[in-house]
C-alpha cells in the first residue's frame, strides 16, 4: 500500500467513525450562507408550529431534523415565535393541499420540488405510490442528502432551477406537478418568467404551484429592511407580484391555461383565524399580505 492509498484508507476509517458517532446521536453540522441558509429558517418555523400543542399541523420529520442539526437556530433567527411559525405552517399546508389534490387525480404521478431545501413535504403527503424529485443547488443538496438520503421513490438532482437539464430527469407519462415553495422571489423577474415557461413547455397537462411576495415586501428586502433582532438579514427578493397581477402570469408562455390563487386554510387566533381570510377578499388591502400561493395549469397536447 503506497502513501496515497494509506491516507485514503485512514480518511475512510475516520469518516466511518464519524458516521458511527452520528448514528449514536451526534448532531450533523450545517453551515450555509445567503439564500441556501433560508432553508434552515423554514425548517425551524415548521418544527416550532409542529411542537405547539394548540396546532393541528403535524410534521414530525421537521422536528426530528431540527433536533439532528448542529446549527444555532435561536441565536440566528430568534426564540420560537408562535405567530411566525403558524404563518409558515399555513403556507406549507396550502402547498400540501395542492399536492394531495394532484395525487387524488394522478396517484402514480411525479412531484418535482424546486428549491426544496430541507422541506419534509414528501413525508406529509406520501400516498405510497407517487415519485418525488428534489431539484436544488449543490450546496443545499449536499445538506439534504446527509440528513434525508434518497429512497426508492425519492430522488435528488443537484442543479439550479434555471438549468435546462432538470426537466429531462422526469417521466411525464403519469402526470407532473411542479412545486416552487420559497424560491421564485429570490430570482430576477426574467428568470421567474423562464422557470414558468420551462414548466409549461416540458410538462403538458401538468401544473406549477408557487408562492409570491407582494412588491412592497420585495422592495423592503432589496433595501436591507428585513432583519431579525439577532442580526440575520433576509436575502434580497428581486421579484414580487401583487395579488391583482395574477393575469400577468399568462404572458410567460402560450401553453398556460389557468392561473388562480390558492387560499390558505383558516388558522387559529385573531389574525390567522379572522383577519387573514378577510384580507384576501378586500382589493384595497389584499396586497398587504406577506405572501400568496398561485396555481398555474398547462395545456395538454397530442
Amino acid at each position: 500500500m503506497d502513501d496515497d492509498e494509506r491516507r485514503q484508507e485512514q480518511n475512510r476509517r475516520k469518516d466511518l467513525r464519524k458516521d458511527g458517532r452520528r448514528g449514536r446521536g451526534e448532531k450533523v453540522p450545517v453551515a450555509l450562507k445567503g439564500v441556501p441558509e433560508t432553508l434552515l429558517w423554514n425548517l425551524y418555523q415548521r418544527a416550532c408550529d409542529a411542537r405547539d400543542p394548540t396546532s393541528t399541523f403535524q410534521d414530525p420529520k421537521a422536528v426530528e431534523l431540527v433536533d439532528a442539526v448542529d446549527y444555532p437556530f435561536a441565536q440566528t433567527f430568534g426564540p420560537p415565535s408562535p405567530f411566525l411559525a403558524q404563518g409558515q405552517a399555513l403556507r406549507v399546508r396550502t402547498f400540501d393541499g395542492v399536492v394531495r389534490h394532484f395525487l387524488t387525480e394522478r396517484p402514480d404521478g411525479t412531484v418535482i420540488a424546486l428549491g426544496e431545501g430541507l422541506e419534509t413535504q414528501f413525508w406529509r403527503v406520501d400516498n405510497g405510490r407517487m415519485n418525488w424529485l428534489t431539484v436544488d443547488l449543490p450546496e443545499a443538496v449536499a445538506v439534504r442528502l446527509r440528513l434525508l438520503p434518497d429512497g426508492e421513490r425519492r430522488r435528488t438532482f443537484a442543479c439550479s432551477a434555471l438549468d435546462p437539464a432538470w426537466p429531462d430527469q422526469v417521466d411525464t407519462a403519469r402526470g407532473v406537478l411542479v412545486t416552487a415553495q420559497g424560491l421564485l422571489m429570490y430570482l430576477r423577474p426574467p428568470e421567474v418568467r423562464e422557470v414558468i415557461a420551462t414548466c409549461a413547455e416540458h410538462f403538458p397537462g401538468g401544473a406549477l404551484v408557487f408562492d409570491a411576495v407582494p412588491r412592497w415586501f420585495s422592495a423592503r428586502t432589496t433595501h436591507g429592511g428585513m432583519r431579525t433582532a439577532q442580526g440575520f438579514a433576509v436575502p434580497p427578493m428581486p421579484w414580487g407580484m401583487d395579488a391583482g397581477e395574477l393575469r400577468k402570469v399568462y404572458g410567460a408562455h402560450p401553453y398556460i391555461t389557468a392561473v388562480r390563487e390558492v387560499p390558505p386554510p383558516r388558522g387559529r387566533g385573531p389574525y390567522y383565524g379572522v383577519v387573514q381570510p378577510v384580507l384576501r377578499r378586500v382589493p384595497v388591502v389584499r396586497n398587504l399580505r406577506p405572501t400568496m400561493t398561485v396555481l398555474t395549469r398547462f395545456a395538454a397536447r397530442p
